[in-house]
């Protein structure tokens, strides 16, 4: 109910800020470009899973239009398509000595508003990213190492019902924000951007009857991008 409630908020802000801009400067700007970068994620499970942190990769298509320019503040539309690669690494502090890490590959798709404060057109601005995104699992893997054979009889409150286990869920959603900056330039626009993203839903199913009650993404990631106008 916490999220539910919590991603209603931030949709209503979401709502808030463009309907304020209405009466600023018109724009007309749309751009294209890519981005990419690495980070790290989790998975938050109920009952608790241990973990260190999962490396993985990001990277994909963005598209920006810029409406309106209110004072200071320039206000844009920003949609990504995105391969990212999610899970989560256990911290195994069991004296068995194994390890363990699961991939999930996903196509993400951020609906972002972008505010910038700054240049414009030429020099830095600095700017926040915020909105819902979807994912859909293009696929997992499973990688079992350290100490053989496989132990398991002294996992931390016996949870092991995640080895093995297929995922239930392909499709998920969230929230994902993001503060970077960029250097707007003659031969277009370069950009760094840090960025987390919190699942709402999960990958495995989680009904009374399931063994667990939560099992939700997270990551935060750096990103580097490239973008240029198609019009202005």
């Amino acid at each position: 109910m916490k999220q539910i409630k919590f991603a209603v908020i931030i949709a209503l802000l979401l709502a808030v800020v463009p309907a304020k801009a209405q009466v600023g400067d018109l724009r007309n700007e749309f751009s294209v470009g890519f981005a990419g970068g690495a980070g790290t994620s989790s998975v938050s499970f109920v009952p608790t899973i241990k973990q260190t942190f999962s490396p993985g990769i990001t990277g994909g298509l963005v598209l920006r239009y810029t409406s309106e320019k209110y004072f200071w503040l320039v206000s844009a539309t920003q949609l990504e398509v995105n391969f990212s690669q999610r899970g989560w690494t256990e911290l195994i502090e069991d004296g068995s000595g194994n390890e363990y890490t699961r991939v999930i590959n996903y196509v993400e798709i951020p609906f972002l508003t972008h505010l910038g404060v700054g240049r414009e057109y030429r020099g830095f601005q600095g700017y926040l990213n915020m909105g819902p995104q979807i994912g859909f699992s293009l696929g997992d893997k499973e990688y079992y190492g350290g100490k053989l054979p496989w132990d398991v009889t002294h996992r931390p409150n016996n949870v092991v019902e995640q080895y093995g286990k297929a995922l239930d869920k392909k499709f998920e959603y969230g929230i994902t924000g993001g503060i970077g900056v960029e250097l707007k330039t003659g031969i277009g626009t370069f950009g760094l951007e840090g960025r987390y993203y919190f699942g709402l839903s999960d990958i495995f199913n989680n009904s009374k009857k399931d063994y667990f009650a939560r099992s939700a993404n997270s990551t935060i990631s750096v990103r580097a991008a490239y973008m240029f106008s198609v019009t202005r």
